[in-house]
């Protein structure tokens, strides 16, 4: 069974890590390199050897979307999967025009990332062990009657943490220059102080948050936490 190598085109690289971070899991996959902008991403893709290109749409310098001509043009055997924010029906109706295997909306669980890569890696390798193909085959491709069945759900992350809420408290730290405790945390993501500290506990054990205790001059001191 070949690796699968892929390249994630994102411009947060916060969210890029945690795409990498799960990617690592699956024991097919390889992640060859990230890029932050549309022009890096046609760098990368010039300079690695790559089987899957994870897409985001909005890039700083120009809409993933307007790359896939010249993505296709170029990179004929390339897939690509778009992971984006973006609603717009007409990005999904030009994605699927030029092939995409696959469109996620922001924000996209753990367990609907993971499956979705899984799925296209299972594709990907039913087809490479067939000389011909029969009908069976064919809907097994276009998951009709091969839909994968799971309960993974989270698993790849202690239990009480999902992939959703952790992405709210990584964008809470992102937003804020300055400090800030569970509490406000809590309040900004619309999660209580508990939730809050559960998350930020986690995102210190993966070192993608940071933490101080802070002393005023009255009351008991109070933990901060900052982006790294």
């Amino acid at each position: 069974m070949e690796t699968v190598k892929v390249a994630i085109a994102e411009d947060d690289f916060r969210v890029a890590n945690v795409h990498e971070k799960f990617l690592n899991k699956i024991p097919e996959v390889e992640v060859v390199g990230k890029a932050l902008n549309a022009e890096k991403t046609l760098e990368l893709l010039q300079n690695k050897s790559t089987d899957l290109l994870l897409l985001d749409i909005y890039m700083p310098d120009q809409l993933g979307i307007d790359i896939l001509a010249s993505i296709r043009q170029e990179f004929e055997e390339l897939d690509i999967i778009i992971i984006t924010a973006a609603t717009d029906k007409a990005f999904l109706k030009k994605a699927m025009r030029y092939g995409v295997q696959n469109y996620l909306i922001k924000p996209v669980t753990i367990a609907h990332f993971t499956d979705t890569i899984k799925k296209y890696v299972d594709s990907r390798n039913l087809l490479q062990n067939k000389d011909e193909v029969n009908q069976i085959v064919v809907d097994r491709l276009f998951n009709n009657g091969n839909e994968r069945k799971t309960d993974e759900g989270n698993q790849d992350l202690p239990k009480g943490i999902d992939f959703q809420t952790l992405n709210k408290t990584l964008e809470v730290l992102k937003n804020s220059r300055e400090g800030l405790s569970a509490e406000e945390i809590g309040r900004r993501m619309g999660a209580s102080r508990t939730t809050a500290r559960r998350y930020l506990e986690y995102l210190i054990s993966t070192d993608e948050c940071q933490s101080e205790v802070e002393y005023g001059s009255v009351g008991r001191p109070e933990r901060k936490y900052f982006d790294r």
